[in-house]
Parts: C-alpha cells; sequence; structure tokens
C-alpha cells in the first residue's frame, strides 16, 4: 500500500487544505486564516466530502476563536456564533458539518476559566474532532473488509477515501483495509459526474495505494453489473435518515441495479453521519450551479439557453441497502435503528 493521502493540515494559525478542484493534475494547498475563507473553500467545493466538511468547519470555528478580539466570554461566544452561522450555510445537506458547529459551540459554552481558556477549548476540540474521524474511518474499515472476499471486485461511486476525511477513508477505508488483510481485490470506480469525483481523486487515491482500478462512465453501471463484473457495491454517505441514505448524485440508480442484479449494495460511514430523528422530507437537497452541468471545466458543451437541474445528493431508500457500515459493526438497516434509535 502507498502513503495514505493527506487532505488537511492544522498549523495553529492557519488551517491547510488540499484544493480538491485542482486534483489530479495539481496538487494545491490553500492556507485559510478565517471563517470566512474556511466557509469559501466549502462552498466551492474546494474541500468537500462529508467527514471533512465537519473537520474543517470545527477548525473555522477554531480559527474564529483565534481570530477573535473579544475582551469577555460572551463576545467571544457571540463572535463563534457568527462564525458558525456562516459556515452552516455553505452546504445545507451533509449533516457531519452541522454535527460539528453544534460540538464545538457546545464546548465553548461549558468551558471554564477566561477568554483565552474558551479559545484553547475550542481549538482543542477541533483537533479532536479530526483525530477521532480518522480513527473511527479505520474501525469501519476493519468492520467492513470483512464482507469483501479475497478476488473480489468493488464497486464505488464518487469519492469517500482518505481526501473526503481526515484520514484513511469511509468505502474506500473499507477498500484499504481489504488490502491490508492481504486480499487480492479490484474497483470499478464510477467517474461521478458532474464534477467527476471518481475520476479525478477516487482514481488518484486507488492508484496511489497501489490498488487496480477500473474506471467507468456513470451509465455503465448497469452494463458491468449485467456481465457478472461487481461482486459489491460500497459507497459512502452524506446524511443518514432513518428511511434512508443521502449520498451523492448517482447513488439512487446504482442502488436500483444492484437489487436487479442480486449485488450486496453497502453504506461506510461514521456514526456523526446518522440524523435518524429525521426522515427523508426533512432534508435540503443542495442544488448547485448550472455550469457544472453546461461545463467540463471552463469548456462549454452544452447550448447556451439550455435548462438545466443539477441536484449534488439523492435518496436511496433503506429496502435498497444491504448494511449500513459504521465504526460499530456492519448493520441491517433495521438494526442500525434499534443500535442507534
Amino acid at each position: 500500500m502507498g502513503d495514505l493521502v493527506r487532505s488537511l493540515e492544522w498549523r495553529g494559525q492557519a488551517l491547510l487544505v488540499l484544493d480538491q478542484t485542482k486534483l489530479p493534475t495539481e496538487e494545491v494547498w490553500l492556507e485559510l486564516r478565517e471563517p470566512g475563507e474556511v466557509a469559501e473553500a466549502i462552498r466551492s467545493m474546494r474541500v468537500r466530502g462529508a467527514p471533512l466538511l465537519g473537520v474543517v468547519a470545527a477548525y473555522g470555528l477554531a480559527l474564529a476563536a483565534i481570530r477573535s478580539e473579544a475582551e469577555t466570554r460572551e463576545e467571544l461566544l457571540s463572535d463563534l456564533e457568527e462564525a458558525a452561522e456562516l459556515i452552516r450555510a455553505t452546504r445545507p445537506t451533509a449533516v457531519n458539518l452541522l454535527w460539528a458547529l453544534d460540538r464545538v459551540l457546545a464546548r465553548a459554552r461549558t468551558a471554564q476559566g477566561d477568554v483565552e481558556a474558551v479559545v484553547e477549548a475550542v481549538v482543542r476540540e477541533a483537533q479532536e474532532i479530526a483525530r477521532e474521524d480518522e480513527e473511527l474511518n479505520r474501525r469501519i474499515g476493519r468492520h467492513g473488509q470483512a464482507l469483501i472476499r479475497d478476488g473480489d471486485t468493488v464497486l464505488t461511486h464518487c469519492n469517500a477515501g482518505a481526501l473526503p476525511t481526515a484520514g484513511y477513508g469511509t468505502a474506500l477505508g473499507v477498500i484499504r483495509a481489504a488490502g491490508e488483510a492481504g486480499k487480492s481485490i479490484k474497483v470499478i470506480a464510477t467517474e461521478t459526474r458532474p464534477l467527476l469525483q471518481g475520476a479525478r481523486l477516487t482514481a488518484y487515491e486507488l492508484l496511489k495505494d497501489g490498488i487496480p482500478v477500473t474506471l467507468i462512465t456513470d451509465n455503465m453501471v448497469g452494463y458491468v453489473m449485467s456481465r457478472g463484473l461487481v461482486d459489491l457495491v460500497v459507497v459512502g454517505a452524506d446524511r443518514i435518515v432513518k428511511d434512508g441514505v443521502f449520498n451523492k448524485i448517482g447513488t439512487y440508480g446504482i442502488a436500483i441495479l444492484a437489487k436487479e442484479h442480486g449485488v450486496p449494495f453497502y453504506v461506510a460511514a461514521p456514526s456523526s453521519t446518522l440524523d435518524l430523528g429525521r426522515s427523508s422530507g426533512d432534508v435540503v437537497i443542495e442544488e448547485r450551479d448550472p455550469e457544472e452541468v453546461t461545463h467540463v471545466g471552463p469548456v462549454r458543451i452544452a447550448p447556451e439557453g439550455v435548462e438545466v437541474l443539477n441536484p449534488a445528493f439523492d435518496f436511496t431508500p433503506m429496502g435498497y441497502i444491504t448494511g449500513i457500515i459504521t465504526e460499530d459493526g456492519v448493520f441491517r438497516p433495521q438494526e442500525l435503528l434499534e443500535h442507534y434509535g
């Protein structure tokens, strides 16, 4: 296995993040020093992926605390609330971002001592969220790799690896763990229109890991399943509610095809992605810029004036999901509700 790809680094006064819009042709690191810069990096998809959004959001509040000129605890808490609202407004669907902001704000409110002590508590909480994320991903990998047999081919959609997490990955963490266990495995990665995270990022990560990967276009999934080329599907998640899973657009179609062809369909995600008090009707699906569809990079591929629909996510009902892999184990949908509900 190759060196693990890293997507961020905390420097004490700044957060360094890998600009994922530049990959795989360039590795460009952004130095973020203000919560507004963090919000823009999230909004522009320079950082993306549910677990990473939570970590980066937490560090955004750490930067807000460090930059604050507050003289009292009340003023500092007000500055943190303002920064949290700025970051909260960037991406409405992924629950990890909201979870991390709420967790850091709760820590700030309960921290004992003066302004300096609260700032220190906020920074430590952000660092702990990052540390926990990588540890949970490795536990997800250990549980999930048992589902993969030696010689299997795994299909994955979008990018749920080390890049969209603090390290190791969720769906790709399962694949990595299988490789580390000595299993000979292959991966089929979908390109993931319109931003091509599968082509640009998943293929990039797996090649660095030395794991054999074959790239297909999104509309080839039915073909490869009908030919018996896929043994199981493993994807990540942006939010898991009581009746199903929100993930990158295209996931629902893959789940339908998997069920039709008798291919097990698994979701890998940390428990911070669970939002089991809500159902699918409660969640806003983010609509993104039409130019993501009408253009590939700077090149227009569609005629001027065409109407565009560009939801970033879709919803897969629990009936299409074989199991959900968290840091606590592999659960059938009803077992998940019983364990975490």
